[in-house]
């Protein structure tokens, strides 16, 4: 085991970013248009990443698997995105809000990547608004702000329900810009199924045209991956079904560590299980906890409409529970407590497994017209997938998985264990810790790709030779025979499960053993599991089609086999951390009250995990966190 360099510089937390940048290498101007990079992803992070380093001269390539930049999963975000503003005068500042983000990841985060985080996030909102992203304003003019979970402030700048659309068009326009003036060089419908490296360098992706089926060859200086998370892993979640693990996975298999692989966040506001053939979840935003009451009825089994309950008869749990926070604690501790209000017997609708947000007090204080202005679209979502009318009864929400807080260990300069190698967005594990605050996912999506890598990437390239490569280069060679040969392997199988019938067994012992609670002997019973799980779909999956054409489920289970190797990953590093923090719940490990219960003495650090081969167990790393300018404290929000 080795301890990590984190690269954390030196001098007070206010100043590190500022003086990192002042003494970093720098590219000229003019030499810029020598190098080449390789952005994988057009999300927020990847969009703005790889608009902000063309602007800059660099020659870029930029690769998604749709056909377009504008299909990003990040369009889902609904809620809004969070910047220390303070336009409400409520005591907001950049302090507060890395003092927050610190505290709601249960402090298994690191400082300095927050704070910088915390830093640059008020330069976002100007560069969003430069580039026409239509943010909601107060009748004065200013930019609005609501609150979201985990913070007393209110912080967050939103597009009603569509702020993630409305964000990923400004950072689409800047990149269509320079597709148009030749600096980006864009390839859609692509799937990034390797990395290449090269004298210890990563050079360069192959990436599988989803088209054709051909493996194309892509060189470059360095590599960005900025291509989300693989909650997917369990198969329902509130991802889209595209989203998946598979390019930091095999980034992973070529030697970058794995950060906190089994911090993973369960959300407590999303649209109730209603079907077995249900193939994903939809989230419904968390900004709807600023207007909407949470409860159950206070009698057990009670199925009465919900209009029938009167207010003495009905339980808003979260207000009585948490007084100073009330609806808008993390999300990790409204959703074990929904969870545990139904495992009581509170649960509402057909399934028992639901809750209810309820925003009658709103509309009869503030009127529905009000309501409709800053939630409309929110309200029709939610009625054309349940047809319900949410004006007149109640949501019924239920938690779902929808966002992974682990991914490729990078240290502050963003950078993977490979050189050359950076990740970006959730696609990293840097600036959440065990839980993310809602409304940040955004933040730091951005801030990555605008404000950080084009500054980090600058000092690694001045400060680096590299030798010239082609794509004929034996490592491109190497990796396009191996990837032929495990889709060969994957469609000479011949079963007689489907893909998703297999990934549906995975999803199921992941959310029962490593869900929303984990104990040890459930974590030892899905690591037996699991192995079995994957033999069993190299021995029964069928997989029909053919390599060289449009084969959608080719892609899943190229897909699939990954999550197979990344679910025993999590399920390894819930086992070994035991405590409970954020997401991530030991039962084992709790407070008289079901509170998370922290061990700092033996577990304040990041564990990473470095793979060994196929069939070993990986090694464990670590990088201390060491808290200089927050006090670790139990998490109170009562």
């Amino acid at each position: 085991m080795s301890v990590l360099n984190s690269k954390i510089p030196e001098g007070p937390i206010q100043q590190k970013w500022d003086n990192h940048r002042f003494n970093m290498k720098l590219v000229n101007a003019a030499n810029k248009r020598k190098y080449s990079v390789i952005v994988v992803g057009t999300g927020l992070a990847g969009s703005s990443a790889a608009a902000s380093l063309a602007e800059l001269g660099y020659n870029v390539i930029s690769m998604c698997y749709h056909e377009s930049p504008r299909r990003a999963h990040s369009i889902a975000a609904q809620g809004g995105i969070n910047a220390p503003k303070n336009y409400k005068n409520d005591g907001d500042s950049i302090w507060r809000l890395f003092y927050d983000t610190v505290k709601g990841g249960d402090y298994r985060a690191r400082e300095a990547n927050v704070y910088r985080l915390a830093q640059v996030s008020g330069n976002i909102i100007d560069q969003c608004v430069a580039q026409g992203v239509p943010f909601g304003r107060e009748y004065g003019g200013l930019l609005g702000n609501r609150s979201f979970g985990g913070a007393q402030v209110s912080r967050t700048f939103y597009a009603r329900g569509q702020t993630g659309q409305q964000l990923l068009l400004g950072a689409y326009s800047a990149l269509s810009r320079q597709i148009k003036t030749g600096n980006v060089k864009f390839y859609g419908r692509r799937e990034m199924l390797d990395l290449i490296m090269i004298d210890g360098q990563a050079r360069g992706v192959i990436a599988r045209n989803l088209e054709t089926g051909a493996l194309e060859p892509y060189v470059a200086d360095a590599v960005i991956l900025a291509t989300g998370g693989y909650g997917n892993v369990f198969y329902l979640a509130t991802l889209a079904k595209y989203s998946n693990g598979t390019a930091i996975w095999k980034a992973h298999k070529k030697g970058a560590f794995f950060g906190n692989p089994c911090f993973t966040q369960i959300h407590p506001t999303c649209i109730p299980l209603s079907s077995d053939f249900q193939s994903k979840l939809t989230l419904m935003s968390e900004s709807l906890r600023n207007d909407g009451r949470i409860w159950v009825p206070k009698k057990q089994g009670d199925k009465r409409n919900p209009k029938d309950i009167p207010e003495n008869e009905r339980d808003y749990y979260l207000e009585r529970m948490y007084p100073s926070f009330g609806n808008l604690v993390p999300r990790d501790v409204a959703s074990r407590r929904a969870k545990e209000m139904c495992d009581k017997g509170f649960g509402v609708g057909s399934t028992g497994l639901a809750v209810y947000l309820d925003f009658a007090d709103t509309i009869k204080r503030n009127g529905k017209s009000w309501v409709e202005e800053k939630y409309g679209n929110l309200f029709d979502m939610y009625h054309e997938i349940t047809a319900e009318n949410a004006y007149e009864t109640p949501m019924r929400i239920y938690p779902a998985v929808h966002y992974t807080m682990g991914g490729l260990w990078v240290d502050y300069n963003l950078m993977t264990t490979i050189p050359g190698l950076y990740t970006i967005g959730e696609a990293n594990f840097s600036d959440h810790g065990a839980n993310r605050l809602g409304a940040s996912a955004l933040m730091q999506g951005l801030a990555d790709g605008y404000f950080v890598i084009p500054y980090t990437i600058g000092d690694y390239l001045a400060s680096t030779k590299f030798a010239q490569v082609k794509s004929d280069h034996t490592a491109f060679k190497e990796s396009e025979k191996n990837i032929n040969e495990t889709i060969k392997r994957l469609l000479s199988i011949k079963g007689k499960q489907t893909v998703d019938e297999l990934h549906k067994k995975l999803g199921k012992v992941m959310y029962d053993y490593c869900g929303m609670a984990r104990n040890e002997a459930g974590l030892k019973k899905a690591l037996e599991m699991i192995p079995q799980l994957r033999e069993e779909f190299y021995k029964d999956v069928m997989v029909p089609g053919s390599a060289d054409s449009f084969n959608p489920e080719l892609e899943k289970a190229i897909r699939a086999a990954d999550y197979f190797e990344i679910a025993e990953l999590m399920v390894t590093d819930a086992l070994h951390r035991e405590e409970s923090c954020g997401g991530h719940l030991r039962e084992e490990h709790q407070t008289e009250d079901g509170e998370a219960k922290r061990n700092d003495e033996k577990f304040s650090y990041v564990a990473a995990w470095e793979y060994k081969g196929n069939g070993m167990k990986w090694d464990l790393h670590k990088e201390p966190l060491a808290f200089e300018n927050v006090k670790q404290a139990t998490r109170s929000y009562k």
